[in-house]
């Protein structure tokens, strides 16, 4: 019995000891908290989030180009995601109809991308 459950044991206690010593080199090497707060270790200390203030400002917006851009992402990644299942379908099926159903699927797509494209929705503005 524990023969099936040694490489777990094996497992949990070299992540344990992996993870154990990066903390205990994290605690020694790592950066201290400075004795006296000078103006620039607090500037040192704020999180920089690429270029964005830290302090969010209450009239900052989003530009629409933004939403719409995510959307048509998020859109069109999903519809490429269900290109695999009919890729598995056709792996087993030897069918001309399940190979003329993923090429009017491929079509539809491009179409629509070209749509989009040509509306000037991907173009950032």
């Amino acid at each position: 019995m524990l023969k099936t459950y040694f490489p777990i044991l094996v497992f949990a206690a070299l992540g344990l000891g992996v993870g154990g010593i990066f903390v205990m080199l994290n605690h020694l090497i790592g950066p201290k908290k400075p004795v006296l707060a000078t103006d620039a270790s607090r500037r040192q200390q704020e999180p920089y989030e690429s270029g964005i203030p830290v302090e969010p400002v209450k009239n900052f917006r989003f530009g629409v180009s933004f939403y719409l851009i995510a959307m048509l992402f998020i859109l069109f990644d999903i519809e490429v995601v269900f290109l695999y299942p009919v890729g598995v379908i056709m792996r087993g099926a030897h069918s001309v109809f399940v190979l003329g159903e993923l090429a009017t699927f491929v079509v539809l797509l491009m179409l629509a991308f070209v749509y989009v494209w040509r509306k000037g929705a991907l173009d950032w503005k």
